[in-house]
């Protein structure tokens, strides 16, 4: 006890500390700049990774528009009057803004802080406009905000104002219409040939009529006015707004004219609503995940629909889009992880090697010193010294650079390659300052010497085994579990500690790989110099007979090996991604371009794609009717997925014409269904409800419902995934003709093709879609990280080949030299050389691309790459061949320049000179 507490500090020798600094600053600056270059990288990456990710949020929720708003209901208070009628109530919109008052303290401070001012909206029901031909529909509405409704100009007439003097005004429930006041903007107005003092005809579902009159013609001041999003009516027609066909007009009402509006419906048809729109900018990926809890509890705490009390009702998908948002974002995160996990497990095995060539060239000192007295904790805390200061110094140096380049710094990444830096230099220092001066001899025993070899073998399949458990357990775990959090956990945009394991499985499989061929190198060295005994030339067997004395080298060949496999890999997720993308695109439009006919134009359908396909550059054009969230029963259940009438012959022909996956089962289309009147149709489903079997009802107004018989697995068409396909021909025989409303167009020349077409459609482009997916916050970050990556695995292969080739440079040459004495010329020693040299560079250069390649096969799925790329399935594999190979060339590049660089460093070498230092 007395021992360990009287036990003296570590006596520093200075001078020794900064001797050996300035005798190996050229290594010392490698690995500094080593460590600099890779903390740049991993305090950069995760903060610039996740600024992509705040921006993919925001730009989620501004592509859901308003389905991403917060809406709440609630009821109106009852306006029974005493006689038995309905009581006109002239504070109504006093009323309505106490509801949003009430509603905005419900939100909460943080979900406030995230949400626009609130909008209430007042909406009537939909009128059917009595005259004309064509069907055309209208609604009254009435917008307030905190500062009132938006700001309007009467270029006619006068606001609305209220259809009676007297504040209190009871009707009977059966009287004649109540007239309310609305204005009409111009569009509307000159749609409808209105104008002021007008009625509107108009009759509600039941046929009953309607007193709407029209007091003004009003311009918008600003049209976009975030309120006018939740009437576009209120600007011009909307067509197609209350299903085919149809066209809906829509009147403004004034706080004056809101209670006539009550009146002029019947009580329970006048809706309220309070829309909070989000503020994408004020959005972040860490608040996501609270906002949509937020969300969740409102929607819980909601009351019912069919409660006739003013509770508050919640609604809004504003909790999935955050969700969806967070779980791309959470699978960029991790799949950027795997990346940064390869990086640093190389980074690591190379700091080992130039640590391993630094106590190399500091042997001969370390054991004079200690030879000299010098105690093995003493020179272990000197060297720790010097190595901690130049980590450290690298590593500020590093992140300083990182911090410049982006927004923040995450040191996290950084901390395993500031230790390996720190502590590799003195554990392999220390441990040659031991052997270099113990007096341990080498037993007589032969028996002794295989227990000595026994253990030394032991303890390295142990560590190999320990390699193999965790690769394997992690393997497993990523199979298993994936990479996305833990839905019960939430997301809270850290990698949490379940996911260490399966984030390394690949850095893990790169190094049983290298390990798997470290045990077989050697085997293949003797095998070849056995066959070189056998041979009559000495080349051969003094090259073969270096390569087996320096096969058993570990670092080496793991870094060479490593390194590879891991730049490889980075390559192919990179080439996948891309790739990916690119389908994900002809997924997403399902040809070169698509036009969605408008629903007042789809009658010009049939014409129109005859135009479109005599158009130069055209090769395909095929027409359907799309119907999304179409009403199809199974059994007692309603469905509603994506309905696809078409002619099944030429939407084949659309696939085979395009990267598309092919679907055989469309031809069973054509063919007489499996039951008396069923029409074939094939069926995909997310949920598995839809699925081969199954026996389907599409129904008809005022006709008995068609019967389906699924027959086989439908594609995905446009990126859906619940369809259902049916043959255009077989459902026209069935009695229901198909109405075209889109058409998919391929050529070079589509997109010139669908650019004027005269015809009211929204137009998709194929290579629009592309262009946006690459320039997608979280899909052009991971893409550049894994470019980066890879040009840095290799320059750190590349490093660690140049180490390694270093580091048995003196011995090498040593025996070389000799060599030459035994007649041997200059280009047979540099033979001699590259015999020594090549074959772990080789092995890497043919195996580290395969090994990536199987690495990529095994883990590339439950990367979850689809949530990036837009497809329904994971995508497949890209192995790009050409820039693995350009890795293998550069290695043996490198490799075939040593030779040379060496010979010309050692050409004043005397033989005198190293016969004694081989002495």
């Amino acid at each position: 006890m007395n021992r360990w507490l009287t036990r003296r500090r570590p006596a520093l020798h200075w001078p020794s500390i900064r001797g050996r600094g300035r005798t190996d600053a050229g290594p010392l600056l490698l690995t500094a700049a080593v460590i600099a270059a890779v903390a740049l990288l991993a305090g950069a990456a995760p903060v610039l990774l996740r600024a992509a990710a705040d921006n993919a949020v925001q730009d989620t929720v501004r592509r859901a528009g308003t389905d991403s708003n917060v809406l709440v209901h609630a009821n109106w208070e009852r306006d029974d009057g005493p006689t038995g009628g309905r009581v006109r109530m002239p504070s109504l919109a006093e009323a309505l803004d106490t509801f949003r008052a009430r509603a905005t303290e419900a939100l909460g401070p943080d979900l406030d802080a995230a949400l626009l001012p609130p909008i209430a909206a007042v909406d009537g029901p939909i009128l059917n406009i009595t005259d004309g031909s064509v069907p055309r529909t209208f609604q009254f509405t009435y917008l307030a905000g905190d500062l009132g409704g938006p700001d309007v100009a009467w270029i006619a007439g006068s606001p609305p104002g209220p259809a009676v003097s007297d504040e209190y005004v009871e009707t009977p429930y059966d009287g004649p219409p109540w007239p309310v006041q609305v204005g009409l903007s111009e569009a509307d107005a000159a749609a409808l040939n209105l104008g002021p003092g007008d009625r509107i005809p108009v009759k509600d579902g039941h046929g009953r009529d309607r007193d709407v009159r029209i007091s003004g013609i009003y311009r918008p001041a600003d049209s976009a006015d975030p309120a006018w999003r939740l009437a576009p009516a209120l600007l011009r027609p909307v067509p197609g707004a209350d299903g085919v066909g149809t066209t809906r007009f829509a009147g403004l009402l004034s706080r004056e004219s809101l209670p006539d509006a009550r009146l002029a419906v019947d009580e329970d048809e006048l809706r309220r609503t309070v829309h909070f729109a989000p503020v994408p900018d004020a959005l972040t990926w860490d608040a996501t995940a609270a906002l949509a809890s937020q969300v969740v509890k409102l929607k819980a705490a909601s009351g019912s629909s069919i409660d006739r009390d003013q509770s508050l009702k919640w609604e809004s998908q504003l909790d999935t889009v955050l969700r969806d948002a967070s779980t791309r974002n959470s699978a960029a995160s991790a799949q950027a992880a795997v990346l940064l996990a390869g990086v640093l497990t190389a980074t690591v095995l190379v700091l080992l090697l130039a640590a391993y060539l630094l106590v190399g060239r500091r042997t001969p000192a370390l054991s004079a010193a200690r030879q000299r007295g010098a105690a093995l904790p003493d020179l272990g805390a000197e060297l720790i010294i010097e190595s901690t200061v130049v980590s450290l110094s690298a590593a500020a140096v590093g992140l300083a650079l990182a911090r410049a380049a982006a927004p923040g710094v995450s040191w996290t990444w950084a901390v395993p390659v500031v230790l390996a830096g720190a502590v590799a230099g003195p554990a392999f220092g220390t441990l040659a300052a031991a052997h270099g001066s113990r007096d341990r001899r080498q037993p007589a025993n032969q028996a002794a010497r295989r227990w000595i070899r026994a253990t030394g073998q032991l303890r390295r399949a142990v560590v190999e085994a320990a390699v193999l458990i965790a690769a394997v357990a992690a393997f497993v775990t990523l199979h298993q579990r994936g990479l996305l959090p833990v839905v019960s956990d939430g997301d809270t945009g850290e990698l949490s500690g379940d996911l260490i394991l399966p984030i390394s499985a690949v850095a893990l499989g790169a190094l049983v790989g290298a390990l798997v061929l470290l045990r077989l190198v050697p085997l293949g060295a003797r095998f070849a110099l056995r066959q070189a005994l056998r041979s009559r030339r000495p080349l051969a067997v003094f090259s073969a007979a270096q390569a087996a004395t320096t096969a058993g080298r570990a670092l080496p060949l793991l870094v060479l090996v490593s390194t590879t496999a891991l730049a490889s890999f980075a390559l192919i997720l990179g080439a996948t991604v891309t790739r990916g993308m690119a389908d994900g695109a002809w997924s997403a439009v399902g040809a070169d371009a698509r036009l969605d006919v408008g629903a007042d134009a789809d009658a010009a359908t049939p014409a129109l794609a005859e135009r479109i396909a005599a158009a130069p550059g055209v090769r395909q054009v095929v027409v359907a009717q799309v119907t999304d969230s179409a009403r199809v029963f199974s059994e007692s259940t309603l469905l509603t997925p994506r309905l696809v009438i078409v002619d099944t012959a030429a939407f084949q022909r659309l696939l085979a014409g395009t990267p598309l996956p092919d679907a055989p089962a469309l031809a069973r289309l054509t063919a007489p269904g499996p039951g008396a009147g069923d029409v074939p149709a094939l069926v995909r489903s997310s949920d598995g409800e839809l699925r081969t079997g199954t026996r389907l009802q599409l129904p008809r107004d005022d006709a008995p419902a068609i019967r389906l018989a699924a027959v086989g697995t439908a594609p995905s068409v446009d990126g859906a995934t619940d369809v259902v396909i049916v043959d255009a021909a077989a459902l026209a025989d069935a009695g229901l003709p198909a109405v075209p409303n889109t058409v998919w167009v391929t050529g070079p020349g589509a997109a010139r093709a669908v650019a004027n077409t005269g015809v009211a459609a929204d137009v998709l482009l194929r290579a629009d879609v592309l262009r946006a997916q690459r320039v997608a916050p979280l899909t052009a970050g991971l893409l550049r990280l894994a470019w980066t990556a890879a040009a840095v695995l290799l320059a750190l292969g590349l490093l660690g080949l140049t180490l390694a080739a270093a580091a048995g440079t003196s011995q090498r040459w040593q025996t070389l030299t000799r060599l030459r004495t035994l007649g041997l010329r200059p280009r047979d020693v540099r033979w001699v050389a590259a015999g020594e040299l090549l074959p772990p560079v080789v092995v890497a250069a043919v195996c580290g691309p395969l090994l990536g390649a199987l690495l990529a096969r095994l883990t590339l799925g439950p990367l979850d790459l689809r949530l990036l790329t837009g497809q329904a399935a994971d995508p497949t594999a890209v192995l790009p061949w050409w820039l693995l190979g350009l890795v293998s060339v550069a290695l043996l590049a490198v490799a075939t320049t040593v030779v040379p660089v060496e010979s010309a460093l050692r050409r004043r070498d005397r033989l005198s000179e190293v016969l004694r230092a081989g002495e």
